[in-house]
Formats: C-alpha cells, sequence, structure tokens
C-alpha cells in the first residue's frame, strides 16, 4: 500500500508538471510575439564592457558579434584581463586586426576587488568607460547585428533605468555542451518566461545588463558586488532598491555553450542550481513540478502491478511530448536551429538530478576555485583550487 499510494502521488505531481509544461509553452509563445522597437529614438553613446578570462571556444566570433552591429550611435569596446599572459589578449589583438574601424580598448590590471574576479574585472575596467550608456555582457555570448540598437531602445522608454536580456543556449564543442545547451532552452529559459508571468520573478542576467552612467554611479559603481557570486542579481536589486524598473526586452542572445565533459557540465549546473537557490528558495522549490518526466518514472518504479505501472508509463511518455513541443515553441519564438530532441530524455533526468543533488550542499565550482555561499548566495568563502 505503501508503494502505491507513493506511486500515486508521483504521478499526480508528474500530471502537474506537463500542465506546467504545456503553459510554458503558450508564455512563451506570448513574451515573444510582444516585439519592441529595434529602432531607438535617439542613438547616445555606448561602452560596451567585456570582462574576459582565457581564450574560450568561439570567444574571437563572440566578440565579433559586438563589433558588427548596426547602431548608428558611437560605440566603444572595453575588453579587460587580470594576467598578461592571459590568451584572450591575443583574440582581441586579432579583433582589432579584422575591425580597424572600431574603438576596441584592452585593459590589463592585475589588481584585486573581491572574490569576485569578474567583477574586479570590471572595476578595473570602469575608468575606460567614455560615454553614457554602459553595457555589460558576459563573454561567453553572441548577438545578432540589431542587439544594441534593441537594448537602447528598450533603456530609452519612460521609467526605464536598466535593460537585462533572456538567453538561449547554442552547444559549438560536442555532445556536452549541445545538452547544456538543451537545459537551457527546455528548462532555464521557459522558466524564467513563466516567473515573469506569474510576477514571481526578479532576474538581472550577465547576458546583459544596460543601463546609463549616472546610475551606474548611483549604486556606488561595481565595487560594492565584489564578493558577490551572482553578481548580476545582486546589481538588480541594488538597481531596484534605488527605484528602477528593469525592461526584458523579447528578444533573446545566444549563450555560448562549451562543456567538453560530463563532470564539466555537472558543476556548472550545480553551481547554477545552487546559486539560484540561495536568491529564491522557495521558487526554487517549487521547480520541483517541472521535472514532469522523472517523476512519471518514479511513480512507474514503485508501482506495483500493472494497474499502477501502466498509467505512469503512459504520463512518462506525456511527459516527453510536452517537453518536446515546448522546446520546439522555444526554437519557433526565437528562431533557433533544429534541438537536439533525442537528448531531451536526458535532458530531464540531468536537471531533476541537479534539482536533487542541489539541496545537499552550498559548495560550488567556479573557474578552478572552490567556494561556499553564506548569507544567501551573496557572499562567497574561497576554499582554494581544486
Amino acid at each position: 500500500m505503501i508503494l502505491f499510494w507513493s506511486s500515486l502521488a508521483a504521478s499526480v505531481v508528474a500530471v502537474v508538471g506537463c500542465g506546467y509544461l504545456v503553459t510554458a509553452a503558450i508564455l512563451v509563445g506570448r513574451f515573444a510575439r510582444d516585439r519592441a522597437s529595434a529602432c531607438p529614438a535617439a542613438a547616445p553613446g555606448v561602452t560596451v564592457l567585456k570582462p574576459l578570462h582565457g581564450d574560450e571556444p568561439g570567444l574571437f566570433d563572440n566578440l565579433a558579434s559586438f563589433c558588427v552591429q548596426n547602431y548608428p550611435g558611437r560605440m566603444q569596446i572595453v575588453c579587460g584581463v587580470q594576467d598578461a599572459a592571459d590568451d584572450a589578449i591575443a583574440v582581441v589583438e586579432r579583433l582589432r586586426e579584422a575591425h580597424a574601424d572600431r574603438g576596441l580598448d584592452l585593459v590589463i590590471e592585475t589588481k584585486v576587488h573581491g572574490l569576485n574576479r569578474k567583477v574586479s574585472n570590471l572595476v578595473n575596467m570602469a575608468p575606460r568607460i567614455r560615454h553614457d550608456v554602459v553595457v555589460l555582457a558576459d563573454s561567453d555570448m553572441r548577438v545578432n547585428p540589431d542587439y544594441l540598437s534593441r537594448v537602447v531602445a528598450a533603456l530609452a522608454e519612460p521609467g526605464i533605468g536598466a535593460v537585462t536580456c533572456l538567453y538561449y543556449g547554442v552547444g559549438i564543442t560536442g555532445i556536452w555542451a549541445r545538452l547544456g545547451a538543451l537545459v537551457i532552452n527546455a528548462q532555464f529559459l521557459p522558466s524564467v518566461v513563466v516567473g515573469l508571468a506569474l510576477g514571481l520573478a526578479r532576474p538581472c542576467f550577465g547576458s546583459t545588463l544596460a543601463l546609463r552612467r549616472a546610475t551606474l554611479a548611483e549604486i556606488g559603481g561595481f565595487k560594492p558586488f565584489a564578493d558577490h557570486l551572482a553578481d548580476d542579481y545582486a546589481m538588480g536589486e541594488a538597481l531596484r532598491a534605488h527605484g528602477c524598473k528593469i525592461s526584458i526586452p523579447s528578444f533573446a542572445v545566444a549563450h555560448i555553450c562549451t562543456q567538453t565533459s560530463l563532470r564539466e557540465l555537472w558543476r556548472q549546473q550545480l553551481r547554477w542550481a545552487r546559486t539560484i537557490r540561495s536568491i529564491d528558495p522557495a521558487g526554487y522549490a517549487g521547480t520541483i513540478v517541472s521535472h514532469a518526466l522523472p517523476w512519471a518514472l518514479i511513480a512507474a518504479l514503485l508501482g506495483a502491478g500493472l494497474t499502477a505501472l501502466l498509467p505512469a508509463i503512459g504520463i512518462a511518455v506525456v511527459a516527453v511530448a510536452c517537453r518536446m513541443a515546448l522546446l520546439r515553441q522555444v526554437e519557433r519564438a526565437y528562431a533557433l536551429p533544429p534541438q537536439a530532441y533525442w537528448l531531451v530524455p536526458a535532458c530531464d533526468l540531468l536537471s531533476f538530478a541537479v534539482f536533487v543533488f542541489s539541496f545537499l550542499s552550498w559548495e560550488v565550482s567556479w573557474k578552478g576555485r572552490r567556494f561556499r555561499m553564506v548569507a544567501g548566495g551573496a557572499w562567497v568563502a574561497d576554499r582554494g583550487a581544486h
């Protein structure tokens, strides 16, 4: 009887999960149809900040996508590293040769301002900012030529103090990268859209953070966030605390996934999950219903007899179909190339395993160093290299 009722409970969660997936597909379609203008009324000067660390796969093309913007205003790109021997320097030099007409500044500064090396990099780059609009974007982002125009147009809307962007995954280094991209497209992006639709999400992403230079000064620049692991979220909260409304346009940018092993993918996913859990524990726990396939399989395993087993298997099939339908909707909404649908079951099982393990510890791995979150994920303690 215990197994029967446990199987029934898991089946109920799985059915609710299927309903969630259908709802997410509908909301993704609605969100993407709400197209913002790509033509700003004015074209203020823009400084794009690109903190770099190493020559990651695809870095040249990622940076080049920012150099070929059709933005009509003045534009400055500032790249920064913290090591004179950083391989990213050679990439920037190649970029300068290929785009000699584009103003590219390179900052090489070893000074460290906190545990978050990316933010330390931004602090070192900040004195080079020349223009009124500042755009931050992580090194693994790749954008379309109208990206900057659309971001500036969103920032120019009345009452808007900053702009951030959704992102989708593109795997370029093999199966593990493709699986990582699938997790973003089938799990992460839809969950953000659902959270926004329900008024439960307050995101700010490293994919893009655009704001005015004066607004950046109001929150103290970058230094207050030098010990935040989730620096993008912390900056978003600081902006909201200063009365800024953060706009999220309907378009999305590409996050280039470069994982080459299951271990690398697992560590990244676990770091993201534990970071989200520390920021929004209740909302993160609520995502338990989004794992329809694993719950259906659990119901099948616990089912005693065909009366419980067959319905659970049927729910599992429906769960996979619903996830594929959601993924297809994401494809259409953001004009993505065909996804690796055959990896959908593996994607769902991986996400569920990460969800479970995220509750077992607060330790995360990031750029070869181990951290332990304290104080709600805002502060981290360096545990040394590994």
